[in-house]
């Protein structure tokens, strides 16, 4: 790779991985001063993100090393219907070693530990995920509260977190109730995500705002503070089954609520784009956005995620076109 290492893999030589050193996000009151007054520009929103990819380029070396980053900040997601203990099993296999040892070694990576930032499943399937990552420092997230939709009885959706963390999951994916944020029902809002957070124990929440199903720009500014006021550690774009998924003008306002948030509290909240993110070109345009709105600090898996199953297997082929000169078929980077 070099320029020594692209920077030492631009800028850590090693990731952190939740937890990490910071205060955790332990919320407040809720405060609708913060948010009640906001109204995004849709138009504005959507030139400003225009922009992040041809503003700045990434090339050559400093393009794979971006790329690793982006290997480090990936949620390995499986979330099919046909989910088996095999299919988890190797997918955490992927996870401990997600680029094959030639192309480690082929980038100046041999001696460094390389793993995805964590493995998402669901519930049912966080024992088996715990016992394939034992020792490897990968965390094991669980989506929970009815995920997708989130329309179970909340008592129901609370005992589910409560498994799924008592099952072993450091991190617990939590969806909220669309309804709330669409008729302004921040009281509920804040009460349900708070439970949540309770429910997490120890467990880092993500709260997935499905911002497809939010109709507005400003509904999501407003989903997102009273996400973070209520004690989330990350918040998230979407669930992935929306007709709308992660867009870049989406995460432009939930980036900026997420520093109007840090200027207000001193507070540190993650965020996860998901959904739709399947190309390399898509990763370093996320990561692109982290790093102008936010800065560096957000350019590891304590505070960013990308939610995504298939991205990983792309890296890898665009990894060893730039070792080789040449494109693979992906058949040759398989998942699992």
């Amino acid at each position: 790779m070099n320029a020594k290492t692209a920077h030492a893999v631009a800028t850590g030589t090693e990731v952190v991985h939740l937890p990490n050193h910071r205060p955790r996000n332990d919320g407040g009151p809720l405060r609708p001063e913060w948010f009640e007054t906001a109204d995004v520009n849709l138009s504005a929103a959507e030139r400003r993100a225009s922009t992040l990819t041809t503003r700045r380029t990434v090339k050559k070396a400093w393009q794979a090393a971006w790329l690793v980053r982006a290997i480090e900040c990936i949620d390995l997601t499986t979330l099919a219907g046909d989910d088996t203990p095999g299919r988890v099993k190797r997918l955490c296999a992927k996870a401990r070693n997600p680029l094959r040892a030639d192309l480690k070694e082929a980038l100046g990576l041999g001696g460094r530990r390389l793993t995805t930032g964590a493995v998402c499943v669901y519930p049912t399937m966080v024992p088996v995920a715990v016992k394939a990552l034992a020792g490897s420092g990968v965390p094991v997230a669980s989506v929970a509260t009815g995920f997708p939709t989130g329309l179970t009885p909340l008592k129901q959706r609370l005992e589910e977190i409560r498994y799924a963390v008592g099952e072993g999951a450091a991190e617990i994916d939590i969806v909220i109730t669309r309804a709330h944020v669409l008729n302004g029902e921040w009281n509920a809002l804040y009460d349900e995500v708070k439970q949540m957070r309770e429910a997490c124990g120890e467990a880092h929440l993500k709260a997935i705002l499905a911002t497809g199903e939010l109709k507005t720009l400003s509904n999501v500014y407003k989903a997102s503070m009273v996400a973070m006021q209520a004690g989330s550690d990350f918040i998230k774009t979407s669930t992935g089954t929306e007709a709308v998924n992660a867009t870049l003008p989406v995460s432009l306002v939930m980036v900026r609520a997420i520093r109007d948030y840090l200027e207000r509290t001193g507070l540190y909240v993650g965020f996860k784009p998901a959904g739709g993110i399947r190309a390399s070109r898509d990763a370093l345009a996320w990561l692109i956005l982290m790093k102008e709105e936010l800065g560096d600090e957000w350019l590891k898996p304590d505070l960013f995620r990308l939610g995504a199953s298939a991205l990983l297997a792309d890296i890898e082929r665009q990894l060893e076109h730039y070792v080789t000169g040449r494109y693979s078929s992906n058949d040759r980077h398989g998942m699992a």
